[in-house]
């Protein structure tokens, strides 16, 4: 991907991963544009750094996509770059009753969200000479979290959709990428995550080559483990966490 001269809507751009790139990417030459769920933190990431601006934006809710989309398309017709990066982790128990308020917003944010966005901007994007969407998952994606089951299983799917979106639009300008970020020290504190401005460094090297998935090098090992026996490595990372539960927000 190039790493200039792009025009770039990202979601969830107010705090954590997707403040931070847009941050980033924003003093590489790029035209930002961002959303998120706090208008609080959106004015905040603005008025930090003039030149990126905002539209409003409820990725749970399909109208709400199509009016932002509209938006977009009319005040920046040079829009180029999609990053859906917009998502929330919310503890629950698959082992147990899982409770409809997370299942539902959880699924409609991590994964019905960046289908209905790309959908909604996908004919625009490819009207460009050079377009990218980027999907941004996890490594619970490929090593669930077992008290995030939800969570881990929408990055999982939205893994394989990101698959499939890539094969379809590969004879298109479209490019589809995805980054798949390590625990990352996103909105916490958590010593066992990467420090955010380290995992945006890495990422950024990484992005501007010719990749299509987005992986610093704490993010291997958990990418590279699935396979006949997967659940192995499985039980083993659970194990730790429940010896040691993370912070979860």
């Amino acid at each position: 991907m190039k790493l200039t001269g792009n025009t770039i809507f990202i979601t969830g751009g107010g705090s954590g991963i997707g403040r931070a790139l847009a941050e980033a990417l924003h003093k590489l030459g790029n035209k930002d544009i961002i959303s998120g769920r706090s208008k609080e933190r959106l004015e905040e990431t603005i008025q930090a750094n003039p030149g990126i601006s905002a539209v409003e934006l409820n990725v749970q809710d399909p109208a709400s996509i199509e009016a932002a989309a509209k938006q977009l398309i009319e005040e920046h017709p040079d829009l180029n770059v999609l990053v859906n990066n917009a998502g929330i982790i919310q503890p629950d128990d698959a082992g147990g009753v899982i409770d409809e308020d997370v299942l539902v917003s959880t699924v409609k944010t991590n994964l019905l969200g960046p289908i209905r966005m790309t959908s909604a901007l996908i004919e625009h994007l490819k009207s460009k000479e050079e377009a990218v969407v980027i999907n941004t998952t996890s490594i619970l994606g490929f090593m669930p979290l077992a008290a995030t089951a939800v969570y881990s299983a929408t990055k999982a799917a939205l893994h394989t959709y990101t698959l499939s979106q890539r094969y379809m639009l590969k004879d298109t300008s479209v490019k589809v990428l995805e980054i798949v970020p390590p625990w990352v020290q996103s909105n916490n504190d958590e010593p066992r995550a990467m420090p955010l401005a380290s995992f945006i460094e890495a990422t950024i090297k990484v992005l501007g080559t010719d990749t299509d998935e987005v992986l610093v090098e704490e993010a291997k090992m958990f990418r590279n483990n699935p396979g006949p026996n997967e659940g192995v490595f499985v039980t083993q990372f659970n194990d730790s966490m429940r010896s040691q539960p993370p912070k979860i927000h």
